[in-house]
């Protein structure tokens, strides 16, 4: 067996009509009932649901190619190592990198932005400079940024969101004039309002501003095609098991000067190419930032995931989701006692939203007793709740299994629930 072999995801849906009964087929666990209801999955931007074509990959890796990569000089270890470097390659024409070696594995989207943090913020970026991030970001794109503030001396400075849920482009501009700038960080599509923000307008008054921009894609990447040449993006951070793969594995794509330029993140094994008693020299790029066993069955659970939705297609697949969208949108905000966050004009399968009778936690206690499976709380974007002055809120998150009749359902209970409440 080749190393690549054990990473492909059987069952091809390659050129075939997008069927959504037929890929729900694919998850073992939407079969599963709750209290005897079908069980209604709305809590994909938490975590999406894994088809059996990555279950399978991960499981043949184990059985029968499994072995440490980069170090062994018996063929398991080379198979394994094939099979590792193959998914960064599947990554690399996943985001339509330039070159596989600005591919760097981290464990998720959050390591992937301490590591910028890090590595940029204190070995390129200069006390006095300024990062920028918005108001709807997830905490793993602010609490680095405060570390590196208080620690380094870099300025944060946020810019604002408008009443509708979108990115203030003045606002932003005005955060860039005086040209201290050194490194603009948002999200590329926020994990609470849907917001899909204009990469490529971003990252162009970014540069014309002399500074470097980082997208945070870990809701984008699974609902829309990302291009990091095309929106020019410098850094560019997505995580695994949002795509259909496993928890474990995350993804910093980042351009190579970048890389050369950034001292390590974290020391050891794997990340060097020399060592005495007095100093080290770093590995070439990627593998200067990836020290330690890496994870290697997720790596290939990735590989496998990709795949999955890239046979699928993505024109499919968002086809798929701005109908979902579109129905949720012609439903939701007619809700009687609801408040939906965010009605932006660009927008993916995300909706946050409260009820004017119960907490959101109650809410989706009372929805799960229907089978419905929604996230309540924060969402880890605390700043962004208080911008809209909620304390909490319920978030259901469509996925590419989920169908037009689970939008329906949602719909549905709600109503009942707000009634049960009242």
């Amino acid at each position: 067996m080749d190393g690549q072999a054990v990473s492909r995801a059987p069952g091809s849906t390659t050129n075939r009509a997008f069927d959504v009964r037929r890929i729900r087929a694919d998850f073992p666990i939407l079969s599963e009932t709750v209290r005897g209801k079908p069980f209604t999955f709305l809590d994909s931007g938490a975590s999406a649901q894994k088809p059996r074509q990555v279950i399978g990959a991960m499981v043949r890796m184990m059985e029968t190619a499994y072995a440490n990569v980069h170090r062994g000089a018996y063929r398991m270890s080379e198979q394994a190592t094939e099979a590792y470097e193959a998914a960064r390659g599947a990554v690399a024409r996943f985001l339509n990198a330039a070159d596989e070696r600005e591919i760097v594995f981290t464990k998720s989207s959050t390591e992937a932005i301490n590591l910028v943090a890090h590595s940029y913020g204190r070995g390129v970026l200069k006390p006095g400079q300024a990062v920028v991030i918005s108001e709807m970001e997830h905490h793993a794109n602010l609490v680095p940024w405060q570390m590196l503030r208080d620690a380094h001396g870099i300025e944060l400075r946020v810019a604002r969101v408008t009443d509708a849920g979108e990115l203030d482009m003045d606002d932003l501009a005005a955060k860039l004039a005086d040209g201290k700038v050194g490194l603009v960080a948002v999200t590329q599509m926020s994990n609470v309002l849907g917001t899909v923000t204009p990469a490529e307008r971003i990252a162009r008054m970014a540069h014309e501003a002399g500074a470097k921009v980082l997208f945070d894609g870990s809701q984008a990447a699974v609902h829309r095609r990302v291009d990091v040449q095309a929106i020019d993006a410098d850094f560019y951070c997505f995580t695994g098991h949002k795509l259909y793969g496993p928890t474990g594995i995350g993804v910093l794509y980042a351009k190579a000067d970048l890389l050369n330029a950034m001292p390590p993140f974290l020391g050891g094994g794997d990340m060097i190419s020399e060592v005495s008693l007095e100093r080290s020299v770093w590995a070439p790029i990627p593998a200067k930032f990836e020290a330690g066993t890496p994870p290697i069955v997720e790596a290939i659970g990735l590989h496998a995931a990709i795949d999955y939705v890239t046979a699928i297609g993505w024109e499919a697949v968002e086809a798929h989701e701005r109908a979902l969208v579109d129905r949720a949108m012609a439903k939701l905000p007619h809700i009687e006692g609801l408040t939906l966050l965010g009605r932006a004009q660009d927008r993916g399968g995300v909706f946050a939203f409260a009820l004017d009778t119960a907490h959101a936690h109650d809410i989706a206690t009372l929805l799960d007793r229907a089978g419905i499976a929604v996230r309540s709380g924060r969402h880890c974007a605390e700043p962004l709740h208080a911008r809209f002055g909620v304390e909490s809120t319920c978030r259901a998150s469509f996925g590419l299994y989920t169908t037009p009749e689970e939008v329906d359902l949602l719909a549905d209970a709600l109503t009942q629930a707000r009634e049960f409440f009242r």
